[in-house]
């Protein structure tokens, strides 16, 4: 009679753990299929996020070229810089627009680059109000050099000289430009190459300007040359110099004696990292970025 009371209940047995494993997948079902609606919650509520902060962006690149073109100055080396200034927040626009795959470490570094614009211009903009000031001043200064002696010839026609001298050297501005900024690639025998994939180190050529107004004496003079990837090429993690209360990577550093004359001078990047595409190069001395270009190596 015991064998016959098991085998009747097999069958309910069976149902019963069935009946569990049943349950078992239909919870693991709504389970999965709530994880899958918040992956893709989550999924779009980044997309929305990703495309407002790249139109908050777009909308402050914006406004950094309207700010770039009602910049009016009457000094040719300010002007050119400010050109420069303009052509990179059209390139930063530009490669804003194309950017497919975004990231958080993306929108940082754009809004970081952004941001070194926008100091920039900043103290352009300081500049030109001292250099504002400074014209100010000298017109004040000339008027009382002409009440004080226009009694006499000589003594007006010194300060008249005196005048004309300080106007042109504020025209000038006392920070020391570079220019004819060149990128060049160098092989094993320090010759020039047209590609980058037979150059074993860079050199940047450019001419220190004439600037009476400058210190003369010896300083250190900086360059900073950023890869196509963004990123700064740099001999060594200590290779860093101060800018405007901040540490920044230098790519390449050489002492100079400067005399308020034209000084050539060349720079050598020796580390790795050099490939294909286009480079950015910033000159910096004395706490100054003093010049700019965009180069292209094949």
């Amino acid at each position: 009679m015991a064998e016959n009371y098991n085998s009747d209940n097999m069958p309910d047995q069976a149902a019963k753990s069935m009946k569990g494993y049943k349950i078992v997948i239909i919870l693991l079902v709504v389970v999965l299929a709530a994880i899958a609606t918040l992956y893709f919650l989550q999924v779009n509520s980044l997309k929305k996020e990703a495309r407002a902060e790249k139109a908050v962006l777009e909308e402050n690149i914006n406004n950094l070229i309207v700010d770039l073109d009602n910049i009016k100055v009457d000094n040719d080396s300010i002007t050119y810089n400010l050109n420069l200034e303009r052509q990179r927040a059209d390139s930063l626009m530009e490669q804003l627009q194309k950017e497919r795959n975004w990231s958080r470490a993306k929108i940082r570094k754009y809004e970081k680059e952004l941001g070194t614009m926008r100091d920039i211009m900043r103290h352009y903009v300081k500049q030109i109000d001292s250099l504002n000031q400074l014209n100010r001043s000298l017109a004040q200064e000339n008027v009382a050099f002409r009440q004080q002696i226009s009694d006499e010839r000589v003594r007006a026609n010194a300060a008249e000289e005196r005048a004309s001298e300080l106007t042109n050297k504020v025209k000038m501005g006392a920070i020391v430009r570079a220019r004819d900024i060149v990128l060049s690639a160098l092989n094993t025998n320090d010759r020039v190459v047209p590609r980058a994939s037979r150059a074993v180190r860079l050199r940047v050529d450019f001419v220190l300007t004439s600037n009476d107004l400058a210190t003369p004496g010896e300083r250190n003079v900086y360059v900073r040359i950023t890869g196509p990837d963004g990123y700064v090429l740099a001999g060594d993690i200590s290779s860093l110099f101060d800018y405007e209360g901040d540490k920044l990577t230098y790519s390449a550093v050489r002492e100079i004696d400067y005399q308020n004359k034209d000084l050539e001078v060349g720079l050598y990047y020796n580390g790795s990292g050099i490939t294909s595409g286009t480079y950015q190069v910033e000159v910096y001395m004395d706490g100054y970025m003093i010049g700019s270009t965009e180069a292209y190596l094949k």
